[in-house]
């Protein structure tokens, strides 16, 4: 069960994409699922969301979103440029007209120093607009990790959405 928020938040970007016309597809490596999962929880969100990509291997984020091997080998899987084009890759290869990727160390394991446990890269990539991306750092056990990264992704979202459309919402 999702907390109450975290639907509140999914329910109420949905009824903004679809006010403003808006589809969404998900990239998802350490979430596996879960931002399309949140999405899925609201009453008509077909309407809204297109399809998502769970791309937890390498080699499904080359596959699927066309993410460049020399690229996740150069930078990490765990990077802003992998993020970037996991966006990229998921607005190119749907019919989405707004996209959310997330990518990042969970744990409780697999860390480093330069890419500790909770390190998550996030982009949003939009038609006719630019590719926004952000870089947080999340404490706490691997869920708590996995529900900062669906909030995360639902403020990114709604963020791309013309405040307007969020005003006739309230």
């Amino acid at each position: 069960m999702l907390p109450v928020a975290l639907t509140d938040a999914a329910s109420a970007l949905i009824d903004a994409c679809r006010e403003a016309g808006l589809t969404i597809a998900t990239a998802e490596s350490c979430t596996g699922g879960l931002v399309a999962g949140c999405l899925t929880e609201v009453p008509g969100s077909s309407d809204v969301l297109e399809r998502g990509f769970v791309t937890y291997s390498n080699d499904a984020k080359t596959e699927q979103l066309g993410v460049p091997a020399p690229m996740i080998s150069r930078h990490g899987a765990v990077s802003e440029e992998v993020a970037k084009a996991m966006a990229i890759g998921a607005l190119a290869r749907s019919r989405a007209l707004l996209t959310i990727s997330i990518t990042g160390v969970a744990g409780p394991g697999g860390g480093t120093a330069s890419k500790p446990v909770g390190l998550l890269h996030f982009a949003s990539a939009m038609t006719g607009g630019v590719t926004m991306t952000e870089r947080h750092e999340f404490e706490g056990n691997r869920s708590d990790i996995r529900r900062e990264a669906v909030r995360t992704a639902l403020r990114m979202l709604a963020d791309r959405i013309p405040r307007e459309v969020y005003r006739t919402q309230d």
